[in-house]
């Protein structure tokens, strides 16, 4: 069928976090919430058919995920990425993060140091401090308009600390993102390689968290750490979930792919009472996979004109604010140094003087500063209208 992405809907009142917050969060009504990655159109009618379907049976016990679903998953590793997965190695988790932090609890100690690659997710940051753990910044390199990862400076998170050269690294573990949010990178393998082999060598678990594997611009292709190699697989957690790709961030579902067994009894070891997804969430993933490509493949297209559309717009109309383009993912990555304003200043123009409701740079750490990310998942008069009040306001400087 042939789905209208252009179609504002309201979501008002529907208990919506970025449109029933906007004025907690941004202090007005009168703003475009454009922050969280939450997409602004309809998932695919044959995923709320599947949950229509699921909702009219009177039962809502506890439930497991099912046979076909597991297939479902296997499948569709094999067919997007080429990747052979086996059926035991999946577990499901009510969302990435949860399952970051059940990782961590696992292959970590108080005190042991986990890398992160700034700017990145912010979330990752508490997750990792919850587990009693340090982060560890090996802070991406922006050359041009392209963050590159510095090897250098990750090989050197891993020395000894000054006046301890007899005791081991601190660092147990690697939070990779890939596709990389917020700067909408996607690691070549070359890339992946070079750091699996730190990692390996050095002891360290990468925990990949590819949950906007599939959201990719036309040419770019996802390789998952895991299937770069057996050595590679023995060493990682995959954290994948159909809630960005299908816009189901509501139904907390994902799978966690753990081909090491040791690795995977931890996992699951510590995180016995850890709430797994309901059965809605199972059933819209099973959806998803079997029958929503029809959906993604015009959303991505559709996806590809809102970015085009933004580039165009940003050059010819407020060139001062500099678009990272990306690979993946529908965030784009605002470098607005150019504005000559400090964290609080452009934070209080994008809301007060643009009156859009973006995400600071600064919150994804180090790298941050003077950036916003921008989620252009929506329908395109929504993204004209956003554009329109950043030209106005750019205008007034």
């Amino acid at each position: 069928m042939k789905y209208d992405f252009d179609r504002v809907h309201s979501r008002l009142n529907t208990a919506s976090v970025k449109w029933d917050a906007t004025e907690d969060i941004f202090g007005s009504k009168d703003v475009i919430p454009m922050w969280v990655a939450d997409m602004d159109f309809p998932t695919a009618k044959p995923i709320t058919e599947a949950l229509e379907k699921r909702a009219a049976h009177p039962f809502y016990g506890y439930t497991l995920p099912s046979k076909c679903l597991i297939e479902s998953i296997v499948e569709r590793m094999h067919k997007k990425f080429g990747w052979k997965i086996e059926p035991e190695w999946i577990v499901f988790t009510a969302g990435v993060i949860p399952a970051i932090s059940t990782a961590l609890d696992a292959i970590t100690h108080p005190g042991d140091e986990v890398i992160l690659q700034e700017p990145v997710y912010y979330p990752f940051f508490p997750v990792v401090k919850q587990s009693g753990c340090q982060v560890a910044t090996n802070r991406l390199k922006l050359t041009g308009n392209r963050y590159e990862m510095d090897f250098e400076d990750l090989k050197a998170r891993f020395a000894p600390k000054t006046g301890m050269r007899n005791y081991p690294s601190r660092v147990k573990a690697i939070v990779l993102c890939n596709p990389h949010n917020p700067i909408g990178r996607l690691w070549e393998r070359p890339e992946l390689e070079r750091l699996g082999e730190i990692a390996i060598h050095r002891g360290a678990v990468v925990i990949s968290d590819e949950i906007h594997c599939e959201l990719l611009y036309r040419g770019c292709r996802h390789t998952p750490f895991a299937a770069i190699s057996k050595e590679f697989e023995q060493n990682c957690i995959v954290c994948m979930a159909p809630s960005k790709t299908f816009n189901l961030p509501g139904l907390h579902a994902s799978s966690i792919i753990i081909p090491n067994k040791k690795l995977r009894d931890a996992f699951q070891q510590t995180g016995t009472g850890m709430p797994g997804p309901n059965l809605f969430g199972y059933t819209a993933m099973e959806a998803a996979y079997r029958h929503g490509d029809e959906w993604l493949e015009q959303m991505l297209e559709y996806l590809e004109g809102n970015l085009q559309f933004a580039l165009d717009f940003f050059r010819q109309k407020v060139p001062k604010i500099t678009v990272i383009q990306p690979q993946a993912t529908y965030l784009l990555w605002l470098d607005c140094r150019g504005l000559g304003m400090d964290n609080m200043a452009l934070r209080e123009f994008m809301r007060k003087k643009a009156r859009l409701g973006l995400d600071d740079g600064f919150l994804f750490g180090k790298g941050g500063s003077g950036f916003q990310r921008m989620n252009i998942a929506c329908p395109r008069p929504i993204l004209k209208e956003a554009l329109e009040r950043l030209e106005k306001a750019a205008s007034t400087l």
